[in-house]
């Protein structure tokens, strides 16, 4: 097995098609098939079934397609910092973000590395904490913005922020009926029908081990994962929401919902800036580090301050 064999594979199995495969290296397609058929040969089982569109994985070419990522991208990783080191500022940096943040700072990251770092790239993937940590240990990221991530011997974890959540619900309905409550408390939250992602999602997380150190539990509405959608379902009355203030004023749709602060006791989300502890942190990440670092405490901390697209907790 060499890493030009698992290259070849992965384009296969990524395309579908031995014939996209090779157009896309550049290489004529007899020279692919022998290479995977090689690698086919030495692992002693197929990779792939043929059908009349193309190719699809066996359970053993899926297994193989998970390794080979993560081999290839570790492999991208030394050549990137051997480059850091000749270089300082060149380069690419990959980073993890939770989706409930994705639209708040990839633009203004994407701005910061433009004048801080203007010879390196950044590449942002958005997935939730427990699978980012997952990519942060295999090197597919080199660092990412996790929640309530537990300490763990292969990751390095900074504090980053400590996020205030917030029950959104639809105006018209806050309005009428609930005018006079400005807040919850976080045994009153266990009355609404949430609409929220499911498990292991750290909001999610987060309100369930919150309800049941109250003696009470978490009441769903639906189980969602897209946050426009849930937004757009609270707006609509189909439930209840739970955001960070930052996630809220992001949506279009912010002067159509109703904030309120949840109390007694607050209710919060940890979020902190991880890296490997079993990878070497090379100039260019140390560099990206702390632009992500000032960056994004900037965004966080500009989103909760009152504006005029602040939803009003007057009327909540």
């Amino acid at each position: 097995m060499d890493l030009k064999q698992l290259e070849y594979f992965r384009h296969v199995a990524e395309l579908g098609s031995f014939t996209r495969a090779a157009s896309f290296l550049s290489v004529v397609q007899p020279a692919l098939s022998r290479q995977v058929r090689q690698l086919e040969i030495e692992l002693g089982q197929s990779l792939f079934e043929r059908n009349g569109r193309g190719v699809v994985l066996t359970a053993a070419g899926t297994r193989l397609l998970e390794h080979a990522r993560g081999i290839l991208t570790q492999i991208g990783r030394v050549r990137q910092d051997l480059e850091d080191q000749r270089n300082g500022d060149t380069g690419h940096v990959a980073l993890g973000l939770p989706p409930s943040l994705g639209r708040c700072v990839t633009v203004p990251l994407v701005h910061a590395f433009k004048v801080h770092l203007p010879n390196a790239g950044l590449a942002t993937v958005e997935a939730l904490s427990t699978y980012i940590l997952e990519w942060l240990t295999v090197g597919r990221v080199d660092c990412a913005l996790v929640y309530n991530a537990a300490p763990a011997p292969a990751v390095d974890l900074e504090p980053l922020w400590d996020d205030q959540l917030f029950l959104i619900a639809p105006r018209t309905e806050d309005a009428v009926r609930k005018a006079a409550r400005k807040s919850i408390t976080l045994v009153q939250l266990a009355d609404y029908p949430l609409i929220i992602p499911g498990r292991p999602h750290a909001t999610r997380m987060c309100i369930e081990n919150a309800l049941a150190g109250v003696g009470r539990r978490i009441r769903i509405a639906h189980e969602i994962e897209s946050i426009p959608a849930m937004i757009d379902l609270v707006r609509q009355g189909y439930g209840y929401a739970v955001f960070p203030m930052y996630a809220i004023r992001a949506n279009e749709y912010v002067d159509e919902i109703a904030v309120r602060p949840i109390l007694a006791p607050m209710l919060r989300n940890s979020l902190s800036l991880a890296t490997s502890a079993q990878r070497p942190k090379g100039p260019l990440l140390r560099r990206a580090l702390d632009v992500i670092r000032d960056t994004v405490r900037r965004q966080i901390r500009g989103a909760e301050k009152p504006g005029k697209t602040t939803p009003s907790l007057e009327t909540a």
